[in-house]
């Protein structure tokens, strides 16, 4: 391998090191309804995340929710022995990208055919803490009051 792509493949891993990331690929809903659901708990905290999801009626938030969790739990994986409310993770950025679409026929007037277009999204959902956020404005602050200097 190497040394340039050693070295990205390096800064890559310390920015995702305080990063958590669930996916869930092919889910059969429209991307636009799981838009929806997920503009509203982009930015928020987990526990307010959940309790949204939790009680919003639409479909798509029930499998939001389960990809929300399955985040949570990955967070505890990579930090066996660290509590979660010390972090206060919030929900970075949720990611709805649209998948494989089924085309189906439905019978339309004078033997014509209309398609049918069933479609699916890939979620993904990114956590991080309170904590590390504030660390990174105030290495940035501090970057860039030495750029200034010099």
């Amino acid at each position: 391998m190497g040394v340039r792509k050693r070295e990205s493949a390096e800064r890559r891993k310390e920015v995702l090191n305080g990063m958590t990331i669930s996916k869930f690929n092919n889910c059969p809903t429209s991307p636009r309804k799981m838009r929806m659901v997920a503009e509203l708990i982009r930015g928020k905290e987990i526990n307010l995340a959940l309790h949204i999801l939790k009680f919003n009626q639409k479909a798509p938030a029930s499998k939001l929710e389960k990809v929300l969790l399955s985040a949570i739990s990955n967070w505890q994986q990579k930090n066996k022995d660290e509590r979660i409310e010390d972090y206060g993770l919030i929900v970075k950025s949720v990611f709805i990208d649209s998948a494989r679409q089924l085309k189906r026929l439905r019978p339309a007037p004078q033997g014509r055919g209309n398609r049918i277009r069933k479609r699916s999204n890939h979620v993904t959902i990114i956590l991080e803490s309170k904590n590390s956020i504030e660390n990174n404005v105030q290495e940035e602050e501090i970057n860039q009051e030495e750029e200034n200097q010099e």
